[in-house]
């Protein structure tokens, strides 16, 4: 195999496999403060994750068409759909963030059910007809000011600008 034939040297496989490992890595920081750090995700928050959760396969399936050499425009519209989707979640972000500052109100059903993981197997029915997840109004934390909600967009518009800029290169 040549260097030039190397899927590294495609890059349309490469802007896919980098947009997966992006995708995946905030997924990952969410879970992990999930479930290490013990931060229950309100509704919004578990809303935000979904289209991460679409567009992880389609970066796969991207990176996929490469591989095997299906023609360019399906690996493109592949990378195109995962950064629209990055768009998607970076909108609900701004939404959730102006619940969080308190500019509009949020959805009626702003909290979840989503509890804390339980020590006692026993008492895993009564928890979860007894705790509630955190309100959508406020935030678990913040980093340099900003929520969970707030890094969500960050991260929503930079990996969809790679997308977009994967898009071009993989012409």
């Amino acid at each position: 195999m040549t260097a030039t034939s190397s899927p590294l040297a495609r890059p349309g496989f490469t802007y896919s496999l980098l947009l997966l490992i992006g995708m995946a890595a905030v997924v990952g920081t969410a879970l992990g403060f999930q479930y290490i750090g013990g931060y229950i995700p309100c509704a919004l928050c578990l809303l935000q994750r979904q289209p991460y959760y679409y567009a992880i396969p389609i970066a796969i399936l991207a990176a996929i068409s490469e591989l095997v050499g299906l023609p360019n425009w399906i690996t493109r519209a592949l990378i195109l759909a995962a950064g629209i989707l990055m768009l998607v979640t970076a909108g609900m972000g701004v939404y959730h963030a102006g619940v969080e500052w308190h500019f509009w109100p949020g959805p009626a059903t702003c909290s979840t059910t989503a509890s804390s993981m339980t020590t006692n197997a026993g008492d895993l029915l009564g928890e979860l007809n007894t705790i509630k997840g955190p309100s959508c109004t406020d935030a678990a934390l913040r980093v340099l000011g900003l929520s969970f909600a707030g890094w969500n967009v960050i991260a929503g518009i930079l990996l969809a600008a790679f997308a977009f800029v994967g898009v071009r290169k993989a012409a």
